[in-house]
């Protein structure tokens, strides 16, 4: 089946599995509520692929022309706390 990865009877045996966890009686209302979401989920999404294709193409903003100007270096940063050869002095 997955060559190799599942055989038949494992498919048997997660599906018995399911069936002793869930129960027999919360198995359809679980089966019809997935595919109460898989259509819903379908129609979102047709009205979204819609919505992208009838909407009328915005012209982009032209690129805007950029002045740069030299920044010099910082001054070097000093420590507060004086270091092990300025103590000794």
């Amino acid at each position: 089946m997955f060559r190799g990865g599942l055989e038949p009877w494992h498919v048997i045996v997660i599906l018995a599995l399911i069936v002793l966890l869930f129960g027999s009686r919360k198995l359809p209302d679980a089966a019809r509520s997935v595919g109460q979401s898989l259509r819903i989920f379908k129609s979102e999404m047709k009205a979204a692929k819609d919505d992208g294709a009838s909407a009328p193409a915005q012209p982009q903003a032209a690129p805007q022309a950029v002045e740069s100007s030299v920044v010099p270096p910082a001054q070097p940063v000093t420590d507060s706390v004086p270091s092990h050869d300025a103590a000794q002095r």
